[in-house]
């Protein structure tokens, strides 16, 4: 039995989301230096404390003993309404993914508790499936999301002028 918890994020989390945050940007600014700046963050605090309120962006946090956050994962709910050429399904979409770097590949297993978190959060709340991208050349994240079950729906493409 681990010691640490898993819960929504909250507003006092929001210092450690955003050091995490940066961690992720160093991660796709190494990989994608032309498309990420580093070090830096998606969102300021003020525009995380309203994604923290957005029931539609449920963000959950694994949290040590001491109660700081040493994960996160970020989702989204998206769903194709209104006929077209997509079926009418609820995705999850994890727009982030974190553990912080002092707790990576450690016997805690954060990521995989945090994944399967999210995922058992799907199936509570309706969700057809689950989504994410994965950025190429970040072949240790692909790693991981191919041993949770994870497979490809679909590719994007580039040409760089």
């Amino acid at each position: 039995m681990h010691s640490d918890q898993i819960r929504p994020a909250c507003e006092s989390d929001i210092p450690a989301i955003l050091d995490l945050l940066v961690q992720v940007d160093m991660v796709h600014h190494g990989i994608r230096p032309d498309l990420f700046n580093g070090p830096a963050t998606k969102y300021t605090a003020e525009q995380l404390k309203a994604v923290l309120q957005d029931p539609a962006s449920p963000v959950f946090v694994c949290c040590g003993p001491d109660g700081r956050a040493l994960a996160h994962i970020f989702c989204q709910f998206q769903q194709h309404q209104g006929g077209g050429v997509m079926t009418d399904i609820k995705t999850l979409y994890i727009d982030d993914l974190c553990v912080d770097e002092k707790h990576r590949g450690t016997d805690r297993h954060i990521a995989d508790r945090l994944f399967d978190y999210a995922v058992d959060f799907a199936r509570k709340n309706g969700c057809y499936n689950v989504t994410l991208n994965v950025w190429a050349g970040n072949d240790r994240a692909l790693r991981f999301y191919r041993r949770q079950g994870m497979q490809p729906q679909k590719y994007g493409l580039e040409i760089i002028l």
